[in-house]
């Protein structure tokens, strides 16, 4: 007689396989882990989701090759279904116990289904990258490679649902191609973020490099603009990836969330007055006056370190969200450079394709120019940022506050720009370039050796202080209101209520496919 079967309803087989998943990569790779600080794939998504709401996809896989399948728990993704604050999520993170995070064929499988399902079901998608891309033998050969190639019908171009990649270890391939299609980008420092390693690198092209150097936290924050946001640690970047999407529909039908509104004091709206210098050639941070204007606590600044000449911020203002581009002059004197432009055109696309209203706030003295700018093609930039504001169908309100000049008065949504509403301060200064630089160009030569050069070119500074001022343009309706600016909060909150109208504020996301930077 063949033997009494003792596990007639596969429990016992079926806990032996889910203890198997959840034991990852095995203990000592596990508490390798927490040496390093870091917390492992499955720690990083219950921290992530509301309590005990994980809904796993895919917790029994493993590899399609049968060399490694006793040594793929779960094919090295965590991936499944949960909610942040009650709001549903696709969830997927890179587990890099597993086979080092190198991801095969089952596994990417499960990520690339995360995605496009929270596309079809209409909610955030979020990443959770730690790994080295493909597994080699799993990609060596031409039915490898074929098998493995990315589908492009899964790359989230149409912003259909908010994507957020948080880059938490060491990340190459998979988890940057991800990245680089996602709306908001989170690195934690130590980590790296790269195309291929240093050491493929070095095979590949002789080329060496330092890791850090070539896709660590400062390069990404300084010198490429890929990344928006940063984190200390693990537990830094989950809180941020949940506060963004506090800010963010959970689809584009959807418009962004509201919440209560959180007045700054009155003392502190009026104390504006203060932020701005006497004397325009001095220097200031924007954020102050940022600060006296937006709800209190609501500013979530993306790329704050990338070109810091405009700040491009989320806020949010009488509990509604915006987006904020503001010169900073602190930076440069507030003068764009190709940077700004590039990060300009990323966050319009960002806001214009989920409904969020724009707020230009103006001081800046015109472009930056120098021979980097030139060098990094700073037309091409400035007419890719005109052309994002001509696509961008959300309200926009534009107000001076200071210096406003040149071509880059144009960008900051200019008064022929199409502004639902143009504000202006009394102090706004409209022309096409700073006053020492208009008299050299205009009358240089003719005054050079002119015994009365002073007086004249107090003279004309004078007349163009008269004409660069905002009451001109106010009289002939090139300026819809000039404001005390300890009013801007509630002229701000006024403007934006009538310029969302009976649509609400609803974007035609005419950008939503547009490339990133």
């Amino acid at each position: 007689m063949p033997a009494k079967k003792t596990d007639r309803h596969g429990l016992d087989e079926l806990a032996r396989r889910q203890a198997r998943a959840l034991g990852m990569g095995g203990v000592q790779k596990v508490a390798r882990q927490r040496e390093l600080g870091r917390l492992n794939a499955r720690e990083r998504v219950i921290r992530l989701l509301d309590k005990e709401s994980f809904y796993e996809i895919g917790q029994l896989a493993y590899a399609d090759r049968p060399d490694v399948q006793d040594k793929s728990p779960a094919d090295g993704r965590v991936s499944g279904f949960g909610t942040i604050a009650g709001q549903s999520v696709g969830v997927s993170a890179d587990d890099v116990t597993v086979m080092a995070g190198a991801g095969g064929r089952v596994g990417y499988q499960k990520e690339y289904r995360i995605i496009r399902q929270a596309q079809e079901k209409g909610f955030p998608a979020i990443i959770l990258g730690e790994g080295g891309g493909a597994r080699i033998p799993d990609i060596m050969g031409a039915v490898g490679m074929m098998s493995f190639a990315y589908p492009i019908t899964h790359a989230p171009r149409d912003r259909a649902v908010p994507l957020i990649t948080a880059i938490m270890g060491e990340c190459y391939g998979g988890p940057m191609w991800e990245a680089s299609v996602s709306d908001v980008v989170v690195q934690v420092k130590g980590s790296v973020m790269a195309v291929a390693s240093p050491a493929i690198l070095e095979i590949a092209t002789g080329e060496k490099a330092d890791k850090e150097a070539l896709g660590g936290w400062q390069h990404h924050a300084r010198t490429t603009g890929l990344v928006d946001l940063f984190a200390d640690n693990d537990a830094e970047a989950i809180r941020l990836v949940q506060q963004l999407l506090t800010y963010l529909p959970a689809n584009a039908t959807e418009m962004p969330p509201m919440q209560e509104a959180k007045a700054p004091s009155r003392l502190k709206q009026n104390s504006i007055l203060t932020v701005i210098p006497a004397d325009d050639r001095y220097p200031y941070d924007m954020h102050r006056l940022l600060n006296c204007v937006v709800d209190t606590g609501s500013l979530l600044e993306l790329k704050p370190f990338y070109d810091g000449s405009l700040i491009t911020t989320l806020a949010r203002l009488d509990g509604r969200v915006v987006g904020v581009l503001a010169n900073n002059p602190n930076v440069n004197a507030g003068a764009m450079g190709p940077g700004a432009c590039e990060k300009a055109v990323s966050f319009i696309t960002l806001c214009d394709s989920f409904h969020i209203p724009l707020i230009f706030l103006h001081d800046t003295p015109g472009f930056y120019v120098s021979q980097y700018a030139e060098t990094n093609k700073m037309p091409v930039r400035i007419m890719d940022f005109i052309n994002a504001l001509h696509h961008c169908t959300v309200p926009r309100i534009a107000l001076y506050v200071r210096r406003s000049y040149g071509m880059a008065s144009n960008n900051m949504m200019g008064a022929n720009m199409g502004a639902d509403f143009t504000l202006a301060w009394p102090t706004a200064d409209i022309s096409f370039s700073s006053p020492e630089v208009a008299f050299n160009v205009v009358m240089g030569r003719k005054v050079k050796d002119d015994p009365n050069k002073a007086a004249i070119k107090q003279a004309f500074l004078d007349n163009l202080a008269e004409i660069s001022a905002p009451w001109e343009p106010a009289g002939l309706g090139l300026i819809d209101r000039i404001i005390d600016p300890r009013q801007t909060r509630q002229e701000l909150i006024t403007a934006l209520r009538l310029a969302t109208g009976k649509t609400g504020g609803r974007s035609r996301r005419l950008m939503a496919s547009w490339n990133k930077m």
